[in-house]
């Protein structure tokens, strides 16, 4: 196992509680037309792109709407919800700690830069502490989650190899993604998901309050330093 040199972390349902604000929207645009949405559709959506997500919503449901008509119905109600965004239990003092230790952080999400700035709005400081933020609308990117296009330009702009990368994701998406990759992973499913979605993960965890630091080695950017002089 190589030592890790750099950390990946998702978003919605890992760093923020997200989640439940994209389940209460998809709720109320659901009961619209009639319809239920629960986990069985919520389960294959979660950590894709908007585009995808709403895609299996609108399948699912057999609603009357295009993707871009669904997507334009929900953004009001994401709009209200978004900037009451909490962090996930563990999750700034896990990230915080890897800050002390020089280890260098990224966020790689799917969501937008807007939609990133809302539920970021509260919490600023804290993410003054990543080196940079990638959202699911940067041009560089061609396709989205379960394609690793994210995490390589994560790489690139770390400046590091894929090998050395750990990414923290709570999707089997977002696990397909990073290993295809070719990064290491840490998997934090949601409650109501089985480890079986999560097989390909190289370590899977209930909480970020529950990474266990001696499962990898770590090299802080202190460490490459010295080691190059």
């Amino acid at each position: 196992m190589h030592s890790i040199t750099h950390i990946i972390f998702d978003m919605d349902g890992l760093l923020l509680d997200t989640e439940p604000f994209y389940t209460e929207a998809h709720k109320i645009l659901a009961a619209r037309y009639g319809k239920i949405f629960d986990w069985s559709v919520k389960s294959k959506m979660i950590g894709l792109p908007s585009q995808s997500s709403a895609r299996i919503m609108i399948d699912a449901l057999q609603l009357p709407l295009s993707v871009e008509e669904y997507l334009e119905m929900r953004a009001p109600l994401l709009e209200e919800l978004f900037p009451q965004s909490e962090p996930m239990p563990g999750a700034v003092q896990l990230t915080r700690r890897f800050h002390r230790l020089a280890i260098p952080l990224a966020v790689a999400t799917s969501s937008t830069r807007h939609h990133f700035n809302l539920k970021s709005s509260r919490h600023k400081e804290w993410f003054e502490i990543f080196n940079f933020v990638i959202t699911g609308d940067d041009p560089a990117i061609k396709k989205g989650k379960p394609n690793p296009d994210i995490f390589l330009l994560a790489a690139r702009m770390f400046q590091a190899s894929p090998e050395y990368c750990l990414v923290f994701e709570d999707s089997p998406a977002g696990i397909e993604a990073a290993r295809a990759a070719g990064m290491n992973t840490v998997a934090v499913p949601d409650p109501h998901m089985s480890d079986k979605d999560f097989g390909s993960a190289h370590q899977i965890i209930r909480s970020l309050k529950d990474f266990d630091f001696s499962y990898w080695e770590f090299r802080s950017d202190r460490d490459q330093s010295s080691e190059s002089k």
